[in-house]
């Protein structure tokens, strides 16, 4: 059980009151209601807390700073913000209560050199209105599928903004808004114990078809989005290229993933890129749904709603992704150098899964830290078959405020015990960064007859 400090009364008293209700039934039109007032278009709370230390939402960023040009690094919108203090290893029991035992453990491991800088507070999620007018519409229709492997009745907008239960919490990570089409080119690195690296540079482009414009749920085919990546360095790698068709329910469909190898100019599938499949680019560090802190099915743990809780978590990171820090001085021994990082008090939902008796993962248990603005998820703990923790993920949240959603500027992934991590989304030193603007392909852009035409060396 979480040792938390107080549940958050307003919230824990919804979440027992519908749970009393069927588990695939959606909320009452009376109870959606509540996000015009209360709670925020995607379910957090509007106001803030008792001390003051966490603002209420007052809509979030609602446009770019002066001088950002899209497509190019994102300015930082709070540039004249400066931390409050300084969370170390001589200070910490001090803060131990708003903090994860994922990074209590970064503490005690790297107990001269790791750091969380605490700024001030700033809500800055937002969306675009036609999300949060679908976001309305599904806290009405939304309905979990048998197990809850999926749902069904809801579209381009959160599925469960006020959650009975952690797996329609999980939902509304997995499906969380980042776009309808993306395209970045960036850089992926295993960081051994005395800092070195080997960065690994793709161009990966996603379709959301969750979020496609003019859809229905029913037209989705059962794919939530499509994803290609092509290797430009290095030399040995260039030409590769994976293609994922990733499904709702992946028990009535699995994943579907094929790869290219520019070698031999052969496609083929790769049938087990699921659950912990490990990931040959992390060097072991990243499981298949470790990605995004979590993906793919749920159903090989139990999931519990825990609660509410206050805790700082990374937010509003622009430093770690500008374009005037460069790898060697971000990547350090042990962990993301802190003085590029910045973190938050805000609340998040706590989700905990269980391995159920008779599945099979490395992970026995998964306690998630979803960000109530956002859904994102902002630290995943992990723990071993013993019971032990194990890896500590975390993902430096940021506004994309050209779009606008809350997404993680970079994600980072730590194993305790190998003292190594793993950063995914590196774009410091490219020319650009994520592009949203380019006009959306069809289906037929993400199959596999594709791979082999733009695959090259």
């Amino acid at each position: 059980m979480l040792d938390t400090p107080r549940l958050f009364k307003t919230s824990l008293a919804l979440v027992l009151s519908l749970a009393a209700g069927s588990a695939l039934a959606a909320i009452s039109a009376e109870q959606a209601q509540q996000l015009k007032t209360t709670l925020t278009p995607l379910g957090a709370e509007r106001a803030g807390n008792a001390t003051g230390t966490i603002p209420a939402w007052d809509g979030g960023i609602t446009q770019a700073p002066k001088g950002y040009v899209p497509g190019k690094h994102h300015l930082d919108p709070f540039p004249g913000d400066k931390p409050l203090y300084t969370i170390t290893k001589a200070n910490l029991e001090q803060y131990k209560g708003q903090l994860t035992a994922g990074q209590i453990a970064l503490f005690n491991s790297y107990p001269d050199t790791f750091q969380m800088p605490i700024y001030p507070s700033r809500r800055s999620g937002s969306a675009p209105q036609w999300l949060y007018d679908n976001t309305l519409k599904n806290a009405t229709s939304a309905k979990l599928l048998d197990g809850g492997n999926g749902f069904s009745d809801a579209y381009g907008g959160v599925p469960f903004p006020v959650p009975k239960d952690g797996v329609e919490a999980l939902w509304n990570h997995i499906t969380r808004y980042r776009g309808i089409y993306v395209v970045r080119r960036a850089s992926e690195a295993p960081v051994q114990r005395n800092g070195s690296f080997a960065l690994v540079t793709s161009q990966q482009e996603g379709l959301f078809t969750y979020y496609r414009p003019g859809g229905q749920f029913t037209d989705l085919k059962n794919i939530l989005f499509y994803y290609l990546a092509f290797v430009k360095s290095p030399a040995r790698l260039a030409g590769g290229a994976a293609l994922v068709h990733e499904t709702l329910d992946q028990i009535k469909d699995p994943r579907q993933a094929w790869v290219y190898d520019a070698g031999q100019r052969r496609v083929r599938r790769a049938p087990n890129l699921a659950y912990d499949t490990p990931i040959a680019s992390s060097d072991g560090l990243r499981t298949a749904d470790d990605t995004d802190l979590f993906n793919g099915s749920p159903d090989r743990y139990d999931w519990k709603l825990v609660g509410k809780k206050e805790v700082y978590i990374p937010y509003n990171n622009y430093k770690v992704t500008s374009p005037e820090v460069k790898y060697a001085d971000l990547l350090t021994p042990g962990h993301l150098n802190p003085k590029f990082t910045r973190y938050e008090l805000h609340r998040v939902w706590v989700v905990e899964g269980t391995l159920k008796p008779g599945s099979r993962h490395i992970y026995s248990k998964r306690v998630l830290f979803l960000d109530e603005d956002s859904w994102g998820a902002a630290v995943v703990d992990q723990y071993d078959g013993r019971g032990e923790l194990w890896r500590v993920s975390m993902g430096y949240l940021k506004n994309f405020y050209d779009l606008p959603t809350t997404w993680s500027a970079l994600d980072v992934f730590h194993d305790l015990q190998a003292r190594r991590y793993y950063v995914q989304n590196l774009d410091n030193e490219e020319s650009e960064t994520v592009d949203f603007s380019q006009p959306v392909p069809e289906d037929a852009y993400f199959m596999p007859s594709a791979l082999r035409q733009r695959g090259t060396r």
